[in-house]
């Protein structure tokens, strides 16, 4: 068991080691700029949340203000 684990582990460093981060490589960058793709990652996923909260809220709204209007139609 413990055989398996290790080699599993191993193999999770691997390919770790394969991955791109998002995050700059150079030593002598610092502060923001060093994460400066994840940060703008992280604002368009933001955005993107936002506008996507947005069309849900609306097409609620105008969804219920339908089913309010058909139900009162047909009483």
């Amino acid at each position: 068991m413990f055989n398996k684990t290790r080699n599993f582990l191993e193999e999770v460093k691997a390919e770790l080691r394969k991955a791109t981060w998002p995050w700059d490589s150079d030593p002598k960058a610092r502060g923001l700029k060093k994460y400066k793709e994840l940060v703008d990652s992280t604002v368009v996923v933001i955005i993107a949340i936002i506008l996507l909260a947005g069309f849900v809220a609306v097409s609620d709204l105008l969804l219920s203000e339908a089913l309010i209007f058909i139900t009162k139609a047909a009483s």
